[in-house]
């Protein structure tokens, strides 16, 4: 069984530049044609001409109204032209494209795992796609659709490029949370909850307590207090500041198998981590506080589980 450890810190560098993540920033059109130049290789989303951009606008998860729409044509259309770009920056010459770039566009085309990753915080949204294989890491980032981050590095150091990913906005104030640091509930609880609330009908949240306020437990498994534990479970849904969901998948010749989802909550104090689980009373979720540091701590036991 193939293993990935997110958890070593990386052996020290020869130098002070060897084994630093390489990163270029590239438009569209420029990645299209790098695509094109490493052998029309597939990318996470639909990157040919007659798609358009409403087929990448899918995969971002925006919907863009009618004038979004004629924006987002604008700014592609005035671009420079990809192939001036490129060979003005030496990442395309009559020999080919840079070799680091058709490395790292291939690498993205026949990965081993596989980790889709989307944030959603103070009003903006980031779509990241991490690859991985044979040691090495690629990951591609937007948060427009019109200009990407590629960037590419050794395996050690993709614990750290995934704390990058859930980096905390520097706008968003952080305050203390009506949330414990560690809580743990009947997952329908936590469910209907959210839709009494969403529904405007809070005055149910006491009547839905009644029956599960007994089996709502705090870092030391002890149970919290009824009225505690009512404000605590609605903080998870009035506090929600932003999201954080990686969807984690092994690729193999036969393709996609094995998948895996870990879940993130931004509440007032941070981020908070959601994890399901079955016990014999039924499902329950844990909310538990975490740091950006952390997340690669929290993919390892569900990248183990996809590459079982």
């Amino acid at each position: 069984m193939v293993t990935i450890d997110l958890t070593t810190p990386p052996a020290g560098a020869a130098g002070f530049l060897d084994g630093l993540p390489r990163r270029l920033a590239i438009t569209l059109p420029e990645l299209r044609l790098a695509a094109r130049a490493a052998g029309d290789a597939p990318l996470p989303f639909d990157l040919t001409e007659s798609a358009g951009p409403g087929a990448l606008e899918g995969r971002l998860g925006q919907s863009r109204g009618t004038a979004d729409e004629a924006a987002y044509t604008s700014a592609l259309a005035s671009l420079h032209d990809p192939d001036e770009t490129l060979r003005r920056r030496g990442l395309l010459t009559d020999a080919g494209l840079d070799a680091g770039l058709a490395g790292a566009i291939g690498l993205l085309a026949t990965p081993r795992l596989a980790l889709d990753i989307d944030v959603a915080a103070a009003g903006s949204q980031v779509k990241a796609w991490h690859r991985q294989a044979d040691g090495a890491v690629a990951t591609l980032a937007t948060c427009d659709g019109v200009v990407f981050e590629l960037a590419w590095f050794p395996v050690d150091r993709w614990a750290g490029e995934l704390s990058r990913v859930a980096a905390i906005p520097d706008d968003v104030e952080l305050r203390e949370s009506e949330v414990p640091a560690t809580m743990e509930v009947p997952f329908p609880l936590v469910d209907a909850i959210g839709e009494a609330l969403r529904s405007g009908r809070s005055d149910l949240v006491p009547v839905l307590m009644e029956h599960h306020g007994e089996d709502i437990l705090d870092t030391d498994a002890a149970p919290i207090a009824p009225a505690d534990a009512a404000t605590a479970v609605a903080a998870v849904h009035t506090e929600g500041r932003g999201r954080l969901r990686v969807l984690a998948a092994e690729v193999t010749d036969r393709g996609t198998t094995g998948a895996g989802v870990a879940s993130w909550v931004l509440l007032a104090d941070g981020w908070h981590s959601l994890t399901p689980h079955q016990e014999d009373t039924g499902p329950r979720l844990t909310v538990r506080r975490v740091d950006p540091d952390d997340l690669a701590t929290e993919l390892a036991p569900v990248l183990a589980q996809v590459i079982a």
